[in-house]
């Protein structure tokens, strides 16, 4: 068995492929022709999602997440993203250590040793790259889970660097992810954590007018179909995982973001690892 490795060795500020260098021309002509990215209304702004039964939710400096006591995961890890975040302003720490807020619970490196899968981020370390704080908290075990190595740094990973790039493009997303709870599923280590067959990723665009939202369902293996194949709506998302993600939303907009989605309202770039 392969023991696991860490997820994306490249530090963040240190060289800079076709998605980074994408980000940086869009920002750099905002910038250059005097354009401001607009301001959001803070009364539509998503907040994190229901708590989940048997669970403990938990707030970091970079995001909020709620972690399952039973399957000792976290149910979903939620942040908002904007433009300006996605610049890398420290590298990579790759220093996986237990959540200092959930001590409580057995968290352990070891519990991947020898697995046969990488720790894999819930919230990308390269959407936290904005602070030493926000970097050191997305290598929180709390942040991991057990992912297959081809998923990991196949198709989950061109989906966290398409995350990025509608975050430059729509100024700022709101992101929530993790896993897909089903029962009986396989545990390693001694803290017996899950092992999911699948992951998911919600969307949303909260820009007033034009709102919109996308979900993402992957199985948790090596998948060589593109990311456009597994987009499914919110609401899909939310069937299959039993989590209401925006019920802090007014209805109307709840329903415009979540009901339905729309591939072609989104701008697809291809990523680095593509």
């Amino acid at each position: 068995m392969k023991t696991p490795e860490k997820e994306n060795m490249k530090p963040c500020g240190a060289t800079f492929g076709s998605m980074e260098r994408v980000r940086f021309l869009i920002l750099f002509l905002l910038l250059a022709t005097g354009f401001c990215l607009p301001r959001y209304d803070t009364a539509i702004r998503p907040g994190p999602p229901k708590p989940c039964k048997n669970s403990v939710v938990v707030t970091h400096t970079g995001y909020t997440l709620s972690y399952n006591k039973t399957w000792h995961l976290a149910d979903w890890v939620a942040y908002n993203l904007t433009a300006m975040e996605t610049v890398p302003v420290v590298k990579r720490c790759n220093r996986f250590v237990p959540d200092p807020m959930l001590a409580a619970f057995t968290m352990s490196t070891d519990d991947y040793k020898n697995s046969g899968y990488d720790m894999g981020h819930l919230a990308a370390a390269a959407d936290m790259c904005y602070s030493a704080a926000t970097m050191t908290e997305s290598f929180y075990l709390s942040n991991i889970a057990p992912q297959v190595p081809g998923f990991n740094r196949g198709i989950w990973k061109r989906l966290e660097e398409q995350v990025r790039c509608w975050s430059v493009g729509c100024s700022a997303v709101y992101v929530v992810t993790g896993p897909v709870f089903t029962k009986g599923m396989p545990a390693i280590g001694h803290g017996r954590i899950a092992v999911p067959a699948s992951f998911y990723k919600v969307i949303a665009d909260y820009r007033e007018p034009g709102a919109k939202g996308i979900g993402f369902i992957m199985p948790n293996r090596n998948v060589k179909e593109p990311l456009q194949h597994f987009a499914v709506t919110i609401d899909s998302v939310e069937r299959a995982t039993g989590i209401d993600f925006f019920y802090q939303w007014p209805g109307g907009l709840q329903r415009q973001i979540e009901s339905k989605v729309d591939v072609k309202r989104w701008i697809w770039v291809k990523t680095e690892s593509q």
